[in-house]
C-alpha cells in the first residue's frame, strides 16, 4: 500500500510517483501489501528535516526514513511484508536541480523518488562499492520503468 500526501503546494504527478513506487517495489520482489508512505513538502519543511535528522542545513531532495529494515529477498526467499518507512521529497528542490542532472523536473522526482525507496531497503553510497551498486540499480530500475512507458 502507498500513501501519498502531497504537503508542498506544488503541482506534481502524484499517480505517476505511485505509479512509480509499485513499479520499484515489484522490480525488487517486495510484497504488494508493503507499506510506504511519500511525503511530497515545501523548502522550509524540508529544511527543518534536514536540520532535525541530519543536522545539515537548508533543504535537501529527499530523505528516508526505514520502518521495519526490510531488504529485497533473495531468488529463494518470499518477498517481504511489513512497513517500508516514509520518503520525503521536496519538489522545488528536485525541479532546481533538475538540469544539472540532464533530467527534466519529473524525470529528477522519479529518479529520487526510486533512490528513496532503496535507502528504504538498505541501500546505501558511503562506500564507493556501495555507491556504484546503489546508482547502477537506481539506474536499471529508471530505465526498465522508462521502457514501459
Amino acid at each position: 500500500m502507498i500513501d501519498l500526501n502531497n504537503e508542498s503546494a506544488e503541482e506534481v504527478d502524484e499517480q505517476r510517483l505511485v505509479k512509480l513506487a509499485l513499479f520499484t517495489l515489484d522490480q525488487l520482489r517486495i510484497h504488494p501489501e508493503a507499506e510506504l508512505s511519500i511525503l511530497l513538502v515545501d523548502e522550509a519543511t524540508m529544511s527543518a528535516y534536514h536540520e532535525k535528522y541530519l543536522g545539515l542545513p537548508g533543504p535537501t531532495d529527499v530523505m528516508s526514513f526505514p520502518m521495519d529494515e526490510m531488504r529485497p529477498p533473495h531468488p529463494d526467499e518470499e518477498p517481504p511484508i511489513g512497513l517500508l518507512g516514509d520518503i520525503v521529497l521536496c519538489p522545488t528542490v528536485t525541479a532546481a536541480q533538475a538540469a544539472d542532472n540532464q533530467r527534466t523536473p519529473a524525470g529528477e522526482a522519479d529518479y529520487l523518488l526510486v533512490h528513496g525507496i532503496l535507502h528504504l531497503l538498505g541501500y546505501d553510497h558511503a562506500e564507493p562499492e556501495e555507491k556504484a551498486e546503489m546508482f547502477g540499480l537506481n539506474d536499471k530500475l529508471i530505465a526498465a520503468w522508462d521502457a514501459t512507458r
